[in-house]
């Protein structure tokens, strides 16, 4: 299976959003990843609905939206109707994993779950079998730009091992830190989907880094 390329618009020009998103659409990139920060799950404030709909409105690939937030439960239905194809949520932010992971598929929404640095994979165990994907934070969330994290090549490899046997379609997501220098390794590790932000919004010809990005 090849690899999904997933640049991140928190990296993007949001002067230019518009822009930009048209710059993805001509690219080799699969999904556009929208990081949904509340400043109290992460000391950070990014997208609401509004602006979600705007990218939606432009946007020609699917809507991979990471819910950095607590309590997402009451928000499922909105980031649906705001466009989400894709809705990740955070272990640590879901007391009730099982039902939340089942509202967001009664949604027609593919489903997600996130795990910080510090989460043991392992934590998984027991909803890995439900889900569309898994996504490995290889930074601590809140802040792009962030240095990689060396552990996630390990944590990446035990999600593909614990998934062998349940669910050997599970997509595999990693975000934070992400570009040429460790896409390769990545997607040795077990990584399906790379999410791209700095690496590509910054590089001086961002359709060019997705290629790059794209064919390792």
């Amino acid at each position: 299976m090849h690899h999904l390329i997933a640049p991140s618009l928190l990296a993007s020009d949001f002067a230019n959003l518009q822009r930009d998103i048209e710059l993805v659409n001509a690219s080799e990139a699969d999904w556009f990843h929208v990081d949904v920060m509340d400043g109290m799950f992460v000391p950070n404030i990014s997208f609401g609905f509004p602006v979600i709909k705007a990218i939606k409105k432009h946007a020609q690939k699917p809507l991979d939206v990471h819910l950095m937030i607590v309590d997402p439960d009451r928000y499922l239905k909105d980031f649906k109707e705001a466009g989400a194809d894709s809705i990740t949520v955070h272990y640590e932010a879901c007391p009730h994993l099982h039902r939340t992971i089942q509202v967001i598929k009664q949604l027609g929404c593919k489903a997600s779950v996130a795990i910080n640095p510090a989460t043991p994979v392992a934590n998984l165990v027991d909803i890995i079998a439900d889900l569309d994907m898994v996504l490995v934070m290889s930074v601590n969330p809140g802040f792009g730009g962030q240095k990689f994290i060396e552990h996630t090549f390990t944590k990446l490899a035990q999600v593909k091992t614990l998934a062998a046997n349940t669910n050997p379609d599970l997509k595999i997501e990693v975000d934070g830190g992400v570009d040429t220098g460790n896409a390769a390794k990545l997607v040795e590790a077990g990584a399906s989907v790379l999410v791209a932000g700095s690496s590509v919004f910054s590089a001086s010809d961002p359709s060019l880094a997705i290629s790059q990005l794209k064919h390792l």
